[in-house]
C-alpha cells in the first residue's frame, strides 16, 4: 500500500499559524506514518517550512501576496481587516486558478486549509471546485466591521453570509472543520441580521481541538531556568515583537520612546526589539542599550526568560505568553476586528495580558504601564495546549 499524499495550504497572514501547522504535521506523522505532506504558503510562512526542512510545491510562488497587502494599507498602526478582505477578493480567485492547477497535476488523497478563505468562499460559489477530501482550520469566526463605514458593514454581512453557506452546505463542503480552541472563543452572537448564532452553529460543525502550543513550551515557564537555557544574564528583561508582518513596526517607536523613561527607574534595564522577518531590523532606530533583532527562530522561549513582554495583539503570541504565565502589555492592531475582538476576548476570558491602545498610550503611560507589570506576578486561566494531537486525531479519521 502506497504512501496517502497530503495537500497542506497555511493560507494565514504572518507567522503564528504555520508554527502551529507544523505542530499538527508532526503530530499527523506520528500518527499516519504512511502520509507525506506537501505544502503550499507565502512568504514569510513559506520561509518558516523551507527551513523546517518540508517540502513546498512549486506552485507556491505564484500565490497573492497577501501580507503585501495587509502592510501596504496598514498606516499607523490601522490595519482594516474588512477591507483588506474585500481587496483580496481578485487575488484570492487568483489562488484558486492555481490550486485548480494544482489538483490536475497531482493526485492528492486530502486537503487541508489553514484559514484558507479563497478556497472557502470559491467552493461556495462553484461546488465542484472540491477534488478531494477538505479540512478547514479555523480560530474565529465570522467577520466583525470595526469602524461606522457603511462598505465595511455591507462587506461583513456579505462575507458572512457565504460563511455561513460553507458551514452549513449539504453535503458538507469541508468534511471537518477544526477549531483551534474552545467553544467560548466563538461569540454567542449571530452572524449579521437573519443569520444564526456564530456559538451554537460551530457547536454543531466544528471539532474543537484547544489551543495548537509547541510541545516543550512548558520547559521555559520557569524564567530563571530559560534564562540559563538561553544564555540570559540576571538583568531585568523586556522582550517586543510585533509578529510576522510589518503592520506593527509603529509599536516600535512607542517602545522607543519609553525606554529612557523606565530605565531611569532601572538602570540595569535590557529592551529586546524583535523584528519578525519582514521588518529589517536596520530600519529601526533605537537608544543606546535597545538590542533590535531579526527574526528570531522559537521566540517563545525567550519569552519564558523575560520580566515582561510587549507584543501586539496576535492570536499566537498571546496565547504563547498566556501558557508561559508571563505579564505582557498587548496592543490590537487598530481595526483589525480578529486582534482587537477575538484576541482581545480570548485574552480576558484567560485573565492574560494588560490590553493598551497605541494611539492613545503616550511613551510615559507606556513606562508607567511597565514598571506597574515587571516581574508581577500572574493570575492565569489554565488553557488547554494539546490542539495538535487532537487536530491530528480528527484529520486522520479522514485518512
Amino acid at each position: 500500500m502506497g504512501l496517502k499524499k497530503v495537500l497542506y495550504i497555511s493560507g494565514s497572514l504572518g507567522l503564528g499559524h504555520v508554527g502551529r501547522d507544523l505542530e499538527i504535521a508532526g503530530a499527523l506523522r506520528k500518527l499516519r506514518p504512511d502520509i507525506e505532506i506537501f505544502w503550499m504558503a507565502e512568504s514569510p510562512a513559506s520561509d518558516v517550512l523551507e527551513k523546517a526542512g518540508e517540502k513546498l510545491l512549486p506552485e507556491t510562488n505564484l500565490l497573492h501576496k497577501a501580507n503585501d497587502m495587509l502592510e501596504e494599507s496598514a498606516k499607523e498602526y490601522k490595519a482594516n481587516l474588512v477591507q483588506w478582505a474585500m481587496n483580496m477578493r481578485k487575488g484570492w480567485a487568483k489562488n484558486c486558478e492555481v490550486y485548480a492547477k494544482v489538483f490536475e497535476s497531482y493526485d492528492f488523497d486530502l486537503l487541508i486549509g489553514d484559514e484558507t478563505y479563497d478556497i472557502m468562499i470559491e467552493m461556495v460559489n462553484n461546488p465542484s471546485f472540491k477534488k478531494l477530501p477538505f479540512v478547514i482550520i479555523y480560530d474565529f469566526l465570522g467577520l466583525d466591521a470595526s469602524t461606522w463605514n457603511p462598505v465595511d458593514h455591507i462587506a461583513t454581512y456579505v462575507t458572512n453570509r457565504l460563511w455561513v453557506k460553507l458551514l452549513k452546505s449539504k453535503p458538507p463542503l469541508a468534511d471537518k472543520s477544526i477549531f483551534v480552541g474552545e467553544l467560548e472563543d466563538v461569540a454567542d452572537k449571530g452572524f449579521g441580521f437573519m443569520l444564526p448564532n456564530r456559538r451554537k452553529l460551530a457547536e454543531k460543525v466544528c471539532d474543537f481541538v484547544g489551543y495548537i502550543l509547541p510541545e516543550d513550551i512548558g520547559d521555559y515557564k520557569d524564567k530563571a531556568k530559560a534564562r540559563q537555557l538561553l544564555g540570559y544574564g540576571d538583568n531585568p528583561l523586556i522582550i517586543c515583537s510585533i509578529g510576522g508582518t510589518a503592520a506593527g513596526k509603529s509599536l516600535f517607536d512607542l517602545c522607543t520612546a519609553g525606554y529612557p523613561l523606565v530605565k531611569e527607574k532601572i538602570p540595569n534595564l535590557q529592551m529586546i526589539l524583535v523584528c519578525g522577518p519582514r521588518v529589517s531590523p536596520e530600519s529601526v532606530k533605537a537608544p543606546y542599550g535597545v538590542e533590535v533583532l531579526g527574526y528570531v527562530p522559537n521566540l517563545y522561549r525567550h519569552l519564558g526568560a523575560a520580566d515582561l513582554c510587549v507584543v501586539s495583539g496576535g492570536g499566537t503570541i498571546t496565547l504563547e505568553l498566556t501558557a508561559l504565565e508571563k505579564p505582557f502589555l498587548y496592543f490590537p492592531i487598530e481595526q483589525h476586528f480578529e486582534q482587537e475582538v477575538g484576541v482581545a476576548n480570548v485574552c480576558k476570558r484567560h485573565r492574560a495580558g494588560i490590553r493598551m491602545t497605541l494611539s492613545k498610550t503616550t511613551p510615559k503611560m507606556l513606562a508607567e504601564a511597565i514598571l506597574s507589570n515587571l516581574g508581577k506576578p500572574v493570575d492565569y486561566a489554565k488553557i488547554p495546549i494539546n490542539g495538535s494531537k487532537e487536530g491530528a486525531k480528527v484529520i486522520a479519521g479522514l485518512l
